[in-house]
């Protein structure tokens, strides 16, 4: 298995706060199977320079390869990218490709939570179009409750993009940033748009933690094993392997 999803490096974001933390975390994700854990820190353009962030999570990368030195263990493989949040402009934003996930052109965008408008939508065809990246926009569920008006969605899901859904989403009753209705949301996403993924993003060992095992679960039982295949070739297929 492989958490797209994750804010597991020490010390850089509102994720783990500290090796001993990460470890808690890694150990938790082999427990659960999982094999790769993409780390995806929070960027956000106004609040910190690209060289500042790689820096930054240059340091975090390298606590977290002595812990996966020093264990006794095989932890998962560790593979380095950021959850960028969207700002306008960022389509034409020559340093965004730093941000990429591994050796991939795949970005991890994280879209406003508000009404999405025309210029979103420009934007992230220009990601696209001019900056030749493969977009995968994050945690999808969380937006929708903002379009009151419909139209700039369809038609961003009309781009040729990949889309994220938290494994919470699908396996907890009233989980975090979760109601029954988008629970549903959901369900019904992944019945129309099998080749989407999902990632734990997991920030900690309690409120918010790995739980790919649980959301995967959940997903079989209500679609099939068959679901998560599809799951984990597209999960394959963005990230080159």
């Amino acid at each position: 298995m492989i958490d797209f999803h994750t804010h597991i490096l020490p010390g850089i974001d509102d994720g783990s706060r500290n090796v001993q933390m990460t470890e808690a975390m890694l150990c938790e994700e082999k427990r659960q199977g999982v094999v790769i854990v993409i780390a995806t820190p929070h960027f956000y353009a106004d609040r910190m320079s690209v060289d500042g962030f790689l820096e930054r999570r240059a340091e975090a990368l390298e606590k977290t390869g002595e812990i996966r030195r020093q264990s006794d263990t095989a932890l998962p493989e560790i593979i380095a990218g950021a959850e960028v949040y969207y700002f306008q402009g960022m389509g034409q934003a020559d340093a965004i490709p730093r941000l990429c996930i591994g050796e991939t052109n795949t970005l991890l965008l994280e879209m406003p939570f508000e009404q999405w408008t025309e210029t979103v939508l420009k934007d992230v065809r220009d990601l696209i179009s001019k900056q030749h990246l493969r977009i995968v926009l994050a945690h999808i569920e969380r937006y929708i409750g903002f379009q009151k008006n419909m139209d700039i969605w369809n038609r961003v899901m009309d781009l040729p993009i990949h889309k994220q859904i938290n494994a919470g989403s699908f396996s907890r009753k009233d989980g975090f940033f979760m109601k029954d209705r988008k629970k549903k949301f959901c369900m019904d996403f992944l019945r129309k748009n099998p080749d989407l993924m999902i990632g734990s993003d997991c920030h900690n060992t309690d409120s918010r933690r790995p739980n790919l095992e649980a959301g995967r679960a959940a997903i079989a039982a209500a679609l099939g094993e068959g679901a998560l295949a599809k799951i984990d070739a597209e999960t394959r297929v963005v990230l080159d392997l």
